[in-house]
């Protein structure tokens, strides 16, 4: 156990906090059931491996004898950032009992650098136990175990929180399982070179490791070896790649500039609102830059470390553009340059409502002005700012993620991300005081982020509407049949899970109710020769979500999709086209909203095809075989 004295000093994300201290039935992994057929299946459609998955990899639920939390040490941003300013904090994770690795229900950490197994870390360990984790160290292996647990676990709490459900992972289980668990494997000595990534066809993380260039900025010394594992930016980065990879697998396929610079910018994002988990850090940044997040760059850089390693003298990235000019939406830039477009804005309007919501302790400070004096800010108004900060933070980041689930479920553009933000948002809260979604709409504006189809860029007009197509309530999967693990975000099995997807097939693959959910019969004229595959329901999951006034809001969430075989008559060699549908159903079973892509849509299929052959898209796409298709590893391709 920890010094209860130093318990203050302990970090727990608000997202922790939540997941944490919420207790259903726990019970073992389920094992597997014979897959039931049901009428249409293989037919008229068929179910996708990810209907499952949500069974395999469930966290570990706490019982009532258990500890609530795990403290353990961190970097709270990199080894080279001063420990005056926070760089190691010790912070709360969920609990749970861990072999050594460690090995979770959800991740696994492994200990081979390529040469040799090391040494594994045992959290269990009492010794390890009464210290709250191993002392941060560049140099001790076993710490670098601890910290990509630690740094994962704290960001997938974040995600489960904000979805009101556990994360399936998007990649197929290891056959080597010997508990039938899906766990996704960290690496924190995978390889030595300059990059970390996501490698969905090995379901791991590999971070490498290199050495210093001998020209560097910042704390480091030149020519020495540099862990990602130890970036706090990198792990949180990385690991919601393998997160939203779970969510919406079909957005790692490039098919158009906006979906891989959505993932770059999506992840910083994550590791950026991370960052005001840290009270010590957030206080000594609100102290610097006087209150101005802006000027705040503890809080807005991303991976100094690397960038200062790696022949710059600034970080990697950053959510504040330095320059004079503001940064627009330019399809033709490279990901990264147009995932920062995304993220500045999304930043601005986070620094826009935190503005508002300080304002009123800034005139209390000043005696009315409003201007502040010079100097240091006094101590009551830097916590204040900080909390401020951290909480905004923490709420931002859940609006992100819960946006998700309101995003079609292939090929992605910045201005769907907004309408998705936008919706998710008015449906959880639809009373918006502060006006949270109008500082969104204003910061996607000033950067020419513009939705298609919309008449103009008011929130009512960006929010995705019901299916014009009169779909009829589909009352298998209203709340008052659906089957529960003792909460409405933990399935009862697989056999229920399929059920669930059958219930939904029928609907979708209706010829009369194809067209709502952006498909498309075999034969159709308009496919012009192409096949298409039958409807596939990829995903199905049930959420509860709660508002920050208490609100509790249930959902059913699926994704259904399909394929089509574009014979292209420009004599290029053939490529898969994908429309489909993500589903929200309410509690009683009605289709509240059909985000579409058509299969049909030859406006998007032609920007695909100028994307993949001759645009910038072509980096991630090979032709062998008379067939177009991404190249793999494509997040390493990406990080390279």
């Amino acid at each position: 156990m920890a010094d209860s004295s130093k318990k203050s000093d302990i970090s727990t994300p608000l997202a922790t906090a939540a997941s944490a201290q919420t207790r259903v039935a726990a019970t073992d992994e389920p094992a597997a059931s014979p897959k039931p057929s049901c009428k249409g299946e293989g037919g008229s459609f068929y179910i996708g491996p990810g209907v499952e998955r949500a069974i395999h990899g469930q966290p570990y639920e706490r019982s009532g004898n258990d500890p609530v939390y795990r403290p353990l040490k961190i970097f709270t941003l990199d080894p080279a950032e001063s420990r005056l300013e926070g760089s190691i904090a010790t912070v709360n994770v969920p609990y749970e009992p861990l072999k050594p690795g460690p090995i979770g229900r959800v991740f696994e950490v492994d200990n081979y650098d390529g040469w040799q197994y090391l040494r594994r870390v045992d959290l269990d360990d009492a010794d390890v136990l009464i210290r709250d984790g191993r002392d941060p160290s560049p140099s001790d292996p076993r710490f670098h175990q601890q910290m990509v647990y630690a740094v994962c676990s704290t960001v997938y709490a974040a995600f489960r929180s904000a979805l009101g459900r556990h994360i399936a992972w998007g990649f197929t289980p290891s056959e080597d399982s010997k508990d039938g668990a899906q766990r996704l494997r960290l690496r924190p000595h995978a390889r030595n070179e300059r990059n970390a990534y996501y490698d969905k066809d090995q379901g791991e993380i590999c971070f490498g490791y290199y050495r210093a260039d001998r020209q560097v900025a910042g704390r480091n010394l030149p020519g020495s070896m540099i862990f990602t594992c130890l970036s706090h930016d990198v792990i949180a980065h990385e690991v919601t790649h393998a997160l939203l990879d779970g969510l919406r697998t079909h957005f790692n396929l490039p098919t158009g500039p906006d979906v891989l610079a959505f993932h770059e910018a999506f992840a910083d994002l994550v590791a950026i609102f991370q960052h005001f988990s840290y009270e010590k850090v957030v206080q000594a940044a609100i102290r610097k830059a006087r209150g101005d997040l802006r000027k705040a760059s503890l809080l807005t850089d991303l991976a100094r470390q690397f960038g200062h390693t790696t022949g710059q003298d600034h970080a990697l990235r950053s959510a504040v553009n330095d320059s004079a000019e503001q940064k627009i939406y330019g399809a033709d830039d490279e990901p990264h340059e147009l995932g920062s477009v995304l993220t500045s804005a999304v930043f601005e309007a986070f620094d826009t409502i935190f503005r508002r919501k300080t304002e009123r302790y800034i005139k209390l400070a000043t005696s009315g002005s409003g201007v502040l004096p010079p100097g240091e800010l006094s101590a009551d108004l830097q916590r204040v700012l900080a909390d401020e900060a951290s909480k905004l933070a923490s709420q931002f980041l859940s609006i992100c993620i819960r946006a998700i689930d309101y995003c079609p479920p292939i090929d992605l553009e910045f201005g769907e991300f907004l309408r998705a933000v936008i919706t998710a948002d008015y449906n959880l809260v639809p009373d918006d005081p502060w006006g949270y979604r109008e500082a969104l709409i204003d910061a996607f504006r000033k950067r020419q982020i513009y939705p298609r189809n919309v008449d103009n860029f008011s929130e009512d007009a960006l929010l995705w509407r019901p299916p014009t197509n009169s779909v009829p309530d589909i009352e298998d999967l209203s709340f008052g049949i659906l089957k529960f693990e003792g909460d409405p975000g933990r399935p009862s099995g697989q056999e229920e899970l399929r059920r669930q997807a059958c219930a939904l097939g029928r609907v979708i693959s209706d010829p009369q109710y194809l067209r709502a959910f952006g498909l498309a019969h075999r034969g159709d004229p308009r496919l012009g020769g192409d096949d298409v595959d039958l409807p596939c329901v990829q995903s199905i999951r049930s959420s509860r979500r709660a508002g920050p006034d208490g609100q509790i809001v249930f959902d059913l969430v699926a994704e259904v999709t399909q394929r089509r075989t574009v014979l292209d008559s420009a004599g290029n060699p053939q490529f898969d086209f994908v429309g489909g549908a993500t589903v929200t159903l309410g509690p009683s079973g009605e289709v509240r909203y059909s985000i579409s892509k058509s299969v049909l849509n030859e406006e998007r299929l032609k920007r695909q095809r100028d994307f993949i052959y001759s645009g910038a898209g072509s980096r991630y796409w090979t032709s062998t075989g008379g067939r177009t298709s991404p190249k793999s590893q494509l997040f390493r391709l990406l990080h390279d």
